[in-house]
């Protein structure tokens, strides 16, 4: 897929915009859960050979013709830092499946390191493999592999079972998340009693149950109805509010990856095109590719006022409402529309910048990016 193509595969459906709800970034100096560098996964004979060599310069399908082999992950590097929301997103192909299956090695990398709290994940046994799968990161996947003649509350209880837990003592956990996601009353329905969203909530209560201290999400959403995937994402947006629970969510959908992303990793064949906040991947597209892929984004629903500010002139630093560096460009704009007047942008009780009508529709127009391009 080219560059051109990439719009006809992002969701263009109006963006949510961001509310105060919406748990706060992760530190940009938080600890890092998972670290990984260099990571590739190659598909085909003697694939170990393909990285560092010169085959890794070779296109996608030029590796195919000379090596038979196909590389699904290509020399990527990310950290994920504790309790953020990390979106891997691309197309279909790009290789953000594969990448998350890394993780915990469900797919063996080809070469480079993971690490999880500093551990090494490829130097691992399978006994450490096994407890990082059972306690330290939970997987939900798109299917949502419930055993069909088991109520909810034993498929909820069911990982636990699996770890020995006593049956008391499962069940009770498995009572308290089956809570937790809204199902509280259906504890003894069977899966076939269940809508898709509501199945997809056990997958994600039985993900909990564990109290995994990263949960995987490998495009959970992608199979059910708009309404019920929205239901669902701010599902993931409260759960984070509340606990701060680390997460990397897979995702093709634009819409979902801007509406839970505190960073995004926008994937094209194999590689990292771009990391970034939503803001930067909106505002500050890092090639064609990118800016093609957020070509329909609202902008005014992603980026913020620091992105339209402009110096304060003589009196208006002490006039005017005060609005917080995060509130969006439409949040900005509904004020300033209300007031007519300019608005202060205030952190940490400092006037850092004003907006007015001006500033902000040349957000909205794009001309921001212009005017950055230039200087």
């Amino acid at each position: 897929m080219n560059g051109t193509g990439a719009g006809t595969g992002a969701t263009t459906e109006q963006m949510p915009e961001q509310t105060p709800e919406h748990a706060p970034q992760a530190a940009a100096d938080a600890p890092a859960v998972f670290s990984v560098r260099n990571l590739w996964k190659v598909f085909g004979p003697k694939a170990d050979r393909v990285p560092g060599s010169d085959l890794a310069a070779l296109s996608a399908e030029e590796l195919r013709e000379q090596a038979g082999c196909t590389v699904a992950v290509r020399d990527v590097s990310f950290d994920v830092r504790q309790g953020e929301v990390f979106v891997v997103m691309g197309l279909s192909g790009s290789g953000k499946s594969t990448l998350v299956r890394c993780l915990t090695r469900l797919i063996e990398p080809t070469s480079g390191t993971i690490a999880i709290d500093g551990e090494d994940v490829c130097g691992m046994d399978k006994g450490a493999l096994r407890d990082l799968r059972r306690h330290r990161a939970a997987m939900v996947f798109q299917h949502f592999g419930l055993l069909p003649h088991r109520s909810v509350l034993d498929n909820v209880a069911y990982g636990l079972e699996i770890q020995g837990v006593a049956k008391a003592e499962r069940r009770a956990k498995a009572a308290e998340m089956v809570e937790k996601v809204g199902l509280a009353g259906m504890e003894d329905r069977r899966p076939g009693q269940l809508s898709g969203g509501q199945q997809q909530r056990v997958g994600l209560a039985r993900a909990l149950a564990a109290d995994p201290e990263v949960l995987l999400f490998d495009e959970p959403f992608s199979a059910l109805d708009p309404l019920i995937r929205r239901d669902m994402q701010e599902e993931v947006v409260r759960l984070h509010r509340d606990e701060g629970r680390t997460m990397v969510f897979i995702t093709h959908d634009l819409s979902e990856a801007l509406r839970l992303g505190d960073r995004i990793a926008l994937m094209r064949d194999g590689r990292v095109v771009q990391c970034g906040t939503p803001e930067e991947i909106v505002g500050s597209p890092a090639d064609d590719y990118v800016r093609d892929f957020v070509r329909d984004v609202p902008r005014e629903q992603v980026l913020t006022v620091r992105r339209a500010m402009r110096p304060a002139a003589a009196g208006e630093s002490e006039e005017g409402e005060s609005l917080a560096p995060t509130t969006t460009v439409a949040e900005a704009i509904e004020t300033v529309a209300r007031t007519g007047t300019a608005a202060r942008v205030v952190d940490g009780g400092r006037c850092v910048g004003v907006v007015d009508h001006r500033s902000l529709l040349g957000v909205v127009a794009g001309l921001d990016s212009s005017r950055k391009a230039a200087a």
